[in-house]
Parts: structure tokens; sequence; C-alpha cells
């Protein structure tokens, strides 16, 4: 491997360079439009948002709760997202409504209940379960991965990698690999960690295509909690 083609690497090891052996074309191409068959999917991802870099950029006006002075929640469940090897699907149809039922049985899931509607609309109805089905899907992955000590709530802004990040997620969960996850960035300033499941929620799985969209980045911020 050439030296250009190894610093273009994510990851130590270019695993994010290696395409998965179920790789296959795209089932559904967003761009031309139609609708996605709900259930037909390859893998999901976490996504896990870095709560202090949401309420530092103005997420503090859209949710009081969660940016409340000594809320500091750190990372929060962005969303559960049903995803292809190579794109994603998107306009499942299905119903949009999550009952209230539902909804007020997430505890606390969620940092905010419109974010969990948001979530139903836009990628639960393309999972092919119903919203109790789904939910209780989103809980479980997030329940399977371990937060680093050191990404808790930090009580202090600080600079680090996202490799570095990577690196503390892996050390916090032993069957994460490097290829399985991904850390994303907005000017420099610690976004999301984007974990990828296996269909079942059994096991990490190898995702190329969401490990080279992550952040690039030599050095970003952390923002600490209010």
């Amino acid at each position: 491997m050439s030296a250009h083609a190894a610093s273009d690497c994510v990851l130590d090891d270019c695993s994010d360079r290696q395409a998965s052996p179920q790789t296959r074309e795209y089932r559904y191409n967003p761009r031309r439009g139609g609708a996605a068959p709900a259930g037909d999917f390859d893998f999901y991802v976490l996504a896990l948002s870095w709560s202090p870099s949401f309420c530092a950029g103005g997420g503090a006006e859209r949710s009081r709760n969660q940016c409340a002075p000594g809320a500091n929640p750190g990372f929060v469940v962005h969303g559960l997202w049903p995803q292809y090897f190579q794109g994603y699907p998107s306009n499942c149809g299905g119903n949009g409504f999550l009952p209230f039922s539902v909804l007020n049985g997430l505890n606390g899931l969620y940092p905010d209940q419109g974010l969990a509607r948001h979530e139903w609309r836009q990628h639960g109805v393309c999972s092919g379960k119903n919203p109790a089905g789904y939910f209780a899907d989103v809980r479980a992955a997030r329940e399977a991965v371990t937060i680093p000590p050191t990404l808790r709530a930090p009580g202090e802004e600080r600079s680090t990698s996202p490799l570095d990040v990577q690196r503390a997620f892996i050390e916090a969960n032993p069957r994460l690999r490097p290829g399985m996850m991904a850390v994303t960035c907005r000017r420099g300033v610690l976004q999301e960690a984007r974990i990828c499941f296996s269909k079942d929620l059994r096991d990490f799985v190898a995702c190329p295509q969401v490990a080279r969209a992550g952040c690039r980045s030599q050095s970003i911020d952390v923002p600490a909690g209010r």
C-alpha cells in the first residue's frame, strides 16, 4: 500500500477501507425518490450525540431540559437508523404516528420527546417493526454500548482527536473493532459517535461506508457540560 493510500485511511489498520463481504448494490436509491420497503435493510447505526456540543450550538433554545444548567448528560441517543451497506432506506411509508403510551414509556431514552417522534417518522417506520418493538431495539442498542469513562460528561472543555475517541470506545467495548464505528464533527467540534450493529443487535458489525464518513480533523474540541 502506498503512503498516500495509507494516509487516506481513517483507522489505524485501514479496516475502514475494506469492502464488506456482504456489500451489495443499492436496493433503493433515495436520490431517485419512491418508497423503500420497510424492514429491508442490512444493519443498524446507533447515533450518540455529544449533548454539550448540541447545547452550545443553539440547541438550548430547542431543548431546555436537556441543556439546563447542571444537566450535563454527555452522550445521548440521537437515533437508531436502518442502513444498507451502501446507502440507507428512506420514504418507507407506514404510520408515522407515535402512540402516547409508547412515548411515555421511553423513560429518558431520548433527551427530548420531540426527537423521539421525529426519529420514529424518519427512521423507525423503515425498521418494519411497530413503535414498541422499534424503541425496544433502541434501548437494547444503547444498553449494549459502554460509554468510555473519560467521555461520560467531562467538567471542562478539552481537545482530543477523533481517533482517540474511537480508541476509547473500543477499549470500553471489547467486541467493538476498528471499522465498526465513526466519530463525526462539525467545525472542529465533536458531534456524534456512530456505532454499527447487526440487524438483530447481537453484535457490532463492520460498516466501511459509515466509517469512511467520520471526522478527519486532527484535533477536535469536546465542550463541557453546562
